[in-house]
């Protein structure tokens, strides 16, 4: 949140030094036609995702709600979780915790100008290294991590801006697409567990907002905050095998289905980036 919220401060720095500097200032400026650009920023996880935990199918009639019981009719995985991931089999050692990381693209685009307002068009590719991962603890004890990478983006918004001489605040919104790697381990080796689901595409949107300044007829410098939400919810375990009447097939002989909570994959961007328009 802390990161958030530097970030909309230096974006409304950067615009209220644009609409301050002079009366001439104010004028339309020039923003129409096409343009290409690159940007490097840095990705972290939003703060909701620390809130996660697993959802189980033990009868395997696709709804996620029910409870992995023991023997005695307890619940399995009463230790609870972590977020992050780890090789301990017990909560007491800490999970690694989630990474956040650098990106950085290429992008181009269209503006068409309407008096002061600007609407155009953008479409982009990053590169980016956001990790998100959930350990759950099982009484046995043992540990199951399911861990999320997201390794690329690519996005297609729309955007109006106000234009205030060489200066361009606006906020921008349309369709993103994640490449996410998804990986579980587990220190069970009682049980079997196969992924039932491992679509690598993720859909979603980005919103956000930036300002972008002309230091030149034809190159503009901007500043940049995205926030992307990738649908990510068809990632799925199945636990199958181990003793007869076992945990995972006391309920059904086939296994149990499980998966993260979370099932949304947020993460903010803040980017400085530079655009030649022709």
């Amino acid at each position: 949140m802390k990161k958030m919220l530097c970030a909309a401060a230096a974006i409304g720095a950067l615009s209220a030094a644009g609409f301050a500097t002079t009366a001439a200032a104010q004028q339309a400026g020039d923003w129409s036609g096409a343009y290409v650009g690159g940007f490097a920023g840095y990705g972290w996880q939003a703060d909701k995702d620390d809130l996660e935990g697993f959802a189980f199918d033990t009868n395997l009639d696709g709804s996620f709600t029910d409870t992995v019981r023991t023997g005695t009719g307890g619940n399995a995985f009463a230790p609870g979780v972590c977020d992050g991931t780890t090789l301990s089999p017990t909560l007491a050692t800490a999970c690694r915790g989630d990474q956040d990381g650098f990106e950085f693209g290429v992008k181009a685009g269209y503006d068409w100008q309407f008096g002061n307002i600007v609407m155009g068009l953008v479409g982009e590719a990053a590169r980016t290294n956001v990790q998100d991962g959930v350990t759950a603890f099982s009484t046995t004890p043992a540990a199951y991590s399911m861990d999320r990478k997201l390794k690329g983006l690519l996005a297609a918004r729309a955007r109006v801006g106000y234009a205030a001489g060489d200066t361009l605040p606006y906020v921008t919104g349309g369709y993103a697409w994640g490449d996410i790697d998804r990986r579980f381990s587990t220190t069970n080796t009682a049980n079997t567990f196969t992924a039932t689901s491992d679509d690598k595409g993720a859909h979603g949107w980005q919103l956000g907002g930036g300002v972008e300044h002309k230091v030149t007829s034809d190159l503009s410098l901007g500043l940049e905050y995205l926030y992307t939400r990738l649908d990510d919810g068809d990632y799925t375990i199945r636990a199958a095998g181990g003793p007869a009447g076992g945990p995972f097939t006391a309920t059904n002989a086939a296994g149990t289905d499980f998966r993260r909570t979370q099932e949304d994959f947020n993460v903010h961007s803040v980017r400085l980036g530079a655009n030649y328009r022709f």
